[in-house]
């Protein structure tokens, strides 16, 4: 099912490998890159965040710019984020209790260490899905329905959640799980989650769904945080669209309506950015040309706390 894309090399010696499956698309929406089956349904864990957003815009949600950006997010729980749920809620009339995603403690490094000298513990706030249930339930507010059952697969958001992604998938979800912070999780194609990312990047001025890509690429801090892969990414490239999900995966379009999406199959983090550079190149990025982008192609593997090789995206992603 899947296929090797990375290879981890400590020195000259080839240590392991990360199998996975990619899809790249060019502006026309024809193939440009397919490794392993992207035809099969996946979990898109996170990535579904920014199509799930669109559906709450749709219901009646009314946010915008870096509080639009943190609905999308999977933020590292840096103040600025905190303080971001908090105005959410707010403004819906609620409060932190509210939230029913799992407590959990900030994701970024300083934010946690931060944290933890100030005694925190987990919490539904610190969780890093907080931002899209701040969302949720300010959709439910906006729209009159119960707040308490918010997380439940037949409440009305999470059926227009669910419709509005298969309206930008171009497919109906193949299954619905639990995610990590408990609210409904729809399954689809990597076609598809490709499709629905380059529906947003290309979206017309004025539209919802141009809303949801503004908001991600002017304020990509929101999305993720200081130092995070997806906020750098979407930095050095303007107009994209980009989002990572557990498990290894990684959706991404431009502005143009090229698009990716990739999982690796083991869920290993250190791939992800790794092979979506490689699949960049392929669509005719010049990722040299940008600092960023470069840093991004390899990630460092450590010896004696020093970098000592580094994990690289297999020859089969440069044709």
């Amino acid at each position: 099912m899947h296929a090797v894309v990375a290879e981890v090399w400590r020195g000259d010696f080839l240590e392991s490998v990360h199998h996975g499956t990619v899809h790249a698309a060019g502006p026309d929406g024809q193939t440009v890159l397919s490794v392993g089956e992207a035809d099969r349904p996946m979990y898109p864990r996170s990535a579904n965040k920014p199509l799930q957003v669109l559906g709450m815009l749709r219901a009646g949600l009314d946010l915008d710019g870096e509080l639009l950006a943190l609905a999308c997010a999977s933020h590292s729980g840096e103040a600025f984020h905190l303080d971001g749920v908090r105005r959410i809620l707010k403004d819906a009339g609620l409060g932190t209790g509210a939230l029913q995603c799992t407590a959990a403690l900030p994701i970024g490094e300083d934010a946690l260490r931060a944290y933890l000298a100030e005694g925190g513990g987990p919490t539904p706030l610190t969780m890093n899905c907080s931002g899209k249930h701040a969302a949720m339930l300010a959709t439910c507010v906006a729209g009159g329905w119960d707040t308490a059952t918010y997380l439940d697969p037949h409440h009305p958001l999470q059926r227009a959640l669910r419709e509005t992604i298969e309206d930008l998938a171009g497919e109906k979800v193949a299954a619905t799980g639990v995610d990590g912070c408990g609210a409904p999780l729809f399954a689809i194609g990597y076609q598809a989650l490709a499709r629905a990312f380059a529906r947003l990047a290309t979206s017309r001025p004025g539209s919802l769904e141009r809303r949801v890509a503004l908001a991600m690429n002017m304020h990509p801090e929101y999305v993720g945080g200081t130092g995070r892969d997806v906020t750098r990414l979407m930095s050095a490239l303007p107009g994209s669209v980009a989002k990572e999900g557990a498990e290894g995966v990684y959706a991404m379009a431009l502005p143009d309506g090229s698009s990716i999406s990739l999982k690796i199959a083991d869920g290993s983090t250190r791939a992800r950015p790794v092979v979506m550079i490689a699949a960049l190149r392929r669509l005719g990025v010049d990722t040299d040309a940008d600092e960023t982008l470069t840093e991004l192609a390899t990630a460092p593997v450590l010896g004696h706390g020093k970098p000592v090789g580094t994990v690289r995206a297999a020859r089969i992603l440069y044709g």
